[in-house]
């Protein structure tokens, strides 16, 4: 029978922090942080598939959201503003003048509710917090809930909903760092999949600049399996510009359901993630920083192109896109959405 435990993690600036345990049938476990809703680890036949920190220090000081729940709005706001119904709202700028993944004080550095429970093929955590109107410059009190149901075929089953009592907008995603080879080693032997025939470029500041161009002949096809690594040095601008690949693709066939994007393959050991969404589309980032900028595990500097994220989600700076899927909620109606990770 899957299990759901939790046992003390230290201290937050808001209270105690808890480690949550969900461990399906087959032994295999993910841990999950109140504080910031993360996934702090998910360990697959005693392997590490995650980036993370092994305690709360890490997750307390300025890292890059190892495993957490981001919002109220995943990714990037120009100018860190946006206008809805003709008010224009100024938000907490906390990257050159834009807003990333909710500001400075964002949902990754919350405390969150938690209720764990079981059924026969998985164990659950459900979390909720509420957003007050005005947090982070965003209007409307949200009431935001997430569920992470760990299923007896290693599958991770992330599921959103929000309510607010004024018109606003929301974009919610998790930020893990996947390691399919385990140990934290370069990924750029892995090869990935993408049903995606179009990107959003973006600007020297990474804000997209509002088209969709075609991947076809350039470095972001992904829609023929290939290793991370083929094309991530290339002489291409987007991918000098961000180096490597930091960038949101507009997945094939969105129309709200649930349906597979991605493929993600580690060669060494055969496993492979299989990734499924009802969004429209995905940031696929290759941990492209510069050595020394941050670190990982008990404080070690982590070296470039250790991860990879896979963030659903509605586009960048969608509320200043018209021609972007709107993130706007509206009174009344219910923010919902799905992510699944597979690991196989």
């Amino acid at each position: 029978m899957p299990t759901a435990t939790h046992a003390p993690w230290g201290t937050s600036p808001d209270g105690p922090v808890e480690r949550h345990t969900l461990t399906n049938e087959r032994g295999n476990s993910i841990h999950v942080l109140n504080y910031g809703a993360t996934i702090q680890s998910i360990r697959i036949d005693d392997q590490e598939m995650v980036l993370g920190y092994t305690s709360i220090d890490g997750y307390l000081s300025k890292y890059p959201y190892y495993g957490a729940l981001v919002g109220r709005y995943g990714n990037r706001i120009a100018g860190a503003r946006f206008t809805l119904d003709g008010t224009t709202y100024q938000l907490d700028a906390n990257e050159n003048g834009n807003q990333l993944h909710g500001g400075s004080v964002g949902f990754n550095r919350k405390l969150w509710t938690v209720e764990p429970s079981t059924t026969d093929d998985a164990a659950i955590l459900t979390l909720s917090y509420t957003s007050p109107d005005g947090e982070m410059g965003f209007p409307g009190t949200l009431a935001v809930t997430c569920t992470y149901r760990w299923t007896n075929d290693d599958a991770l089953h992330i599921h959103y909903t929000a309510t607010t009592n004024r018109d606003t907008i929301v974009n919610l995603t998790n930020h893990s760092y996947f390691s399919l080879g385990g140990g934290g080693g370069s990924v750029l032997d892995q090869v990935l999949y993408l049903d995606a025939d179009r990107y959003t470029p973006v600007n020297k500041q990474q804000i997209p600049t509002g088209e969709n161009e075609s991947v076809a002949g350039t470095p972001f096809d992904f829609r023929t399996p290939k290793a991370v690594g083929q094309d991530i040095e290339a002489d291409y601008p987007q991918i000098q510009l961000a180096r490597g690949y930091d960038h949101n693709f507009v997945l094939n066939g969105y129309d709200g359901s649930l349906r597979e994007f991605a493929l993600l393959t580690d060669p060494v050991s055969g496993r492979r993630l299989r990734c499924f969404t009802t969004e429209p589309g995905v940031q696929l980032f290759t941990t492209n920083f510069r050595p020394g900028e941050f670190t990982v595990n008990d404080g070690a500097p982590i070296e470039p192109h250790t991860g990879i994220c896979l963030e659903t989600q509605h586009f960048p700076d969608s509320p200043n896109q018209p021609n972007f899927a709107t993130p706007v909620l509206k009174v009344g109606d219910t923010y919902n959405t799905t992510t699944v990770y597979r690991f196989e």
